[in-house]
């Protein structure tokens, strides 16, 4: 079978396994990182959608980036039913592969997959976050037609996930020895606070959440802002990203909901 990753220039491959590499820059942002993989993979793999979900402290998988709204309400639904590719694959540290999800005999998730099938997803393939024994993650690759994951595109999402597990792992190191559970635990946290700036935006604009977390990201970037420091002070009212968030920094203000 042909290989179904993207055939854009061999430079598009090489940035984003540079991006992937940038781990080690001072001011690393682990969710701005989760999400920018994931949006990766839906643009070199030719996938429709990606998640990604790491461990806590307690070893138990946590949504850290998404390529998509609906993406990530599909994570949580996996999570939260403890049921899925993903938990599969962090178990066992083995990829996973379904090809169709609307065969039940071929699918072991039936809640799962009728969930995916309702937001449009007629396959998955869940690969390990993984350095040699340890497994810290799984990504989930997500397709709109059934079918097999050619192995071209399996070699290449599996090169991808790993640079971004030796990354997460080396930024460990170079914080003093931190354990790579109390990393991800701030990560967590970070989580929590961008998803109430999400909400608060959406309400604030009348956005939907997807929009106002792009709306959160672009304001990010444009004034080269912490994204998680960024949505503190929208949570504080002290910033209020318009939306059209390339334009001059809003002043802080004590802004109403």
């Amino acid at each position: 079978m042909e290989s179904s990753v993207a055939r854009g220039p061999e430079r598009q491959v090489a940035e984003a396994f540079i991006a992937l590499a940038d781990t080690l820059v001072t001011g690393f942002d682990i969710i701005e990182f989760m999400h920018s993989l994931a949006e990766r993979c839906v643009g070199l793999l030719g996938v429709n959608a990606a998640g990604l979900l790491l461990t806590d402290q307690h070893d138990h998988l946590r949504l850290m980036g998404a390529s998509s709204e609906q993406t990530r309400l599909l994570e949580l639904f996996q999570l939260q039913n403890d049921q899925g590719p993903c938990l599969d694959c962090f178990r066992t540290g083995r990829a996973v592969h379904c090809a169709d999800l609307t065969s039940p005999p071929a699918t072991p998730w039936p809640q799962f997959a009728e969930q995916a099938d309702r937001a449009g997803f007629r396959a998955v393939s869940a690969l390990p976050m993984r350095l040699r024994g340890q497994v810290i993650g799984a990504m989930n690759l997500f397709r709109a037609e059934p079918g097999e994951l050619d192995a071209g595109t399996a070699a290449l999402a599996q090169a991808m996930a790993d640079i971004a597990t030796i990354g997460l792992l080396q930024e460990r190191a170079i914080r003093e020895g931190q354990m790579l559970s109390e990393q991800l635990q701030r990560a967590l946290s970070s989580r929590v606070v961008i998803e109430q700036a999400k909400g608060m935006l959406g309400e604030r604009h009348t956005l939907p959440l997807e929009d106002a977390f792009a709306l959160l990201r672009r304001h990010a970037r444009s004034h080269r802002l912490n994204l998680t420091e960024l949505a503190q002070a929208v949570v504080a009212r002290t910033a209020d990203p318009p939306p059209d968030a390339g334009g001059s920094p809003a002043p802080p203000s004590a802004q109403g909901p």
